[in-house]
């Protein structure tokens, strides 16, 4: 029997999102009050929309339920009420500011959707320097805004039909559904994916997130609220410099 060989010690393979660990002394203000609450109040409309079109649109619940009157005016004043939470927002800096980062695409963005390694993490920070937001995080957010459009669009053709022709009625209706079931499987994701994340769902929450967090999912954005907390330098836009700085704070979440 031949002596074993030594192995050869492996190369240290890229972690994978570590196991959550306890917060750090520090946090990022990562939502104010005015944002929070423009999203979840856009939030709950847009569940009671969804909830009450499926009552309408599939037969065995509207079977189940019933009063489909009463659903219907629910189901239409909420959908008139969408745009309202998002329309008020923008009075608030703060929401106007993510509304530009939301609509900006910057390299690195493009890199996060090619990579199937864009979630991996090195010495604790992602190996990608996101921003405030991620792709898929614009990407929702624009065809969310897009969908509203659409179906308080298409909703109000529905809703007051009087004026519109057949083919205008007709058209209206196959978007409306088919646009409903799109919205229907893209909030059940976004759902999974926040619930799946202690740390968004705790920024959503309580609009502080841990630096460790920010650090991993978010390194681009953590490292500019760093180097702004040292002192903006000439040049630096917004996002990178004092607003950021601003956001640097040792109070513990739950906290205005």
């Amino acid at each position: 029997m031949s002596p074993r060989e030594p192995t050869t010690p492996r190369e240290p393979t890229t972690p994978r999102e570590p196991v959550e660990d306890g917060p750090s002394a520090r946090w990022l203000a990562r939502f104010s009050m005015a944002e929070r609450s423009v999203h979840h109040v856009t939030a709950l409309l847009m569940l009671v929309c969804l909830v009450t079109a499926a009552l309408l649109y599939f037969p065995f619940l509207t079977t189940l339920v019933g009063r489909r009157e009463m659903i219907k005016d629910v189901h239409v004043w909420c959908g008139f009420a969408l745009p309202v939470p998002i329309v008020l927002g923008l009075l608030s800096r703060a929401f106007r500011a993510d509304v530009r980062r939301l609509n900006r695409f910057a390299p690195h963005d493009w890199e996060w959707l090619r990579r199937r390694d864009r979630r991996d993490v090195r010495g604790g920070r992602g190996i990608l320097p996101v921003g405030k937001f991620n792709a898929g995080q614009k990407l929702n957010a624009s065809f969310t805004a897009g969908a509203i459009l659409i179906m308080l669009g298409t909703g109000e053709i529905l809703t007051f039909p009087g004026p519109w022709p057949d083919e205008w009625r007709t058209g209206a209706t196959f978007v409306h559904d088919w646009l409903f079931l799109i919205v229907l499987v893209v909030t059940v994701g976004h759902l999974w994916m926040a619930f799946g994340d202690r740390g968004a769902l705790a920024g959503m929450r309580t609009g502080r997130v841990d630096l460790g967090w920010a650090r991993r999912h978010h390194a681009g954005w953590a490292d500019a609220a760093a180097k702004a907390q040292a002192g903006p330098t000439d040049g630096e836009d917004g996002e990178k410099s004092g607003q950021a700085g601003a956001e640097l704070t040792k109070r513990p979440p739950g906290r205005s």
